[in-house]
């Protein structure tokens, strides 16, 4: 079965469960995409990669990628291989001396191991069809979502909450949000400052 390439473009705070962040995977090249509703210390660990913020201390796949560095183990590749149930399943795709071993893993840990080894992030085609051929809302009436899962999870637009501050506060927040490890709020900052200078 032929793999397809995923990009991620967006990492978002979902406004309909609290405390979760929906992760958007797009085909490279393509529109179809998979959004998946994440945890917020997950999101946290990819923006941090992404973003390229470094913690005073290691984070657990900081600490992962450690392991692997120090034992010659290389990440290959990430495969979301099965939805099921509104549930993504997905596979660590690992080498130790071109010997090859999946890892099975829930998918926001999986990606988040994935970005650090700058590895390919692949699903099927079968899996996009299914999930981009769907609304959000009716996969949202049709299982009992859990964000401990990664499932799929509807996101609505509300306003933003950094309008009242003017650009140079922001900088100021995301200097003393790195300080206090406070990632989660430093990469909420980073996006809005993201968003600032492309438009």
């Amino acid at each position: 079965m032929q793999k397809t390439r995923l990009d991620i473009t967006g990492i978002e705070y979902s406004h309909t469960q609290s405390g979760s962040y929906v992760l958007t995977l797009q085909e490279t090249g393509g529109t179809r995409k998979l959004p998946i509703v994440i945890g917020g210390f997950e999101a946290q660990a990819i923006a941090v990669e992404l973003e390229n913020m470094v913690p005073s201390r290691p984070l657990t796949h900081d600490l992962f990628r450690a392991f692997c560095q120090a034992f010659s183990v290389d990440v290959k590749e990430i495969l979301i291989y099965k939805f099921k149930d509104g549930v993504f399943f997905a596979k660590i795709i690992c080498a130790v001396d071109d010997v090859i071993t999946e890892i099975d893993s829930r998918t926001s840990d999986a990606i988040a191991i994935g970005v650090r080894f700058k590895a390919p992030i692949y699903t099927f085609g079968s899996i996009l069809d299914e999930v981009s051929g769907i609304s959000p809302s009716t996969l949202q009436d049709a299982y009992g979502f859990d964000d401990e899962n990664d499932n799929f999870e509807q996101v609505e637009q509300a306003p933003n909450e950094w309008d009242m501050y003017a650009t140079e506060e922001l900088e100021h927040q995301l200097g003393e949000a790195l300080d206090n490890e406070d990632y989660e709020l430093a990469s909420k900052i980073r996006d809005e400052l993201n968003r600032r200078h492309q438009n």
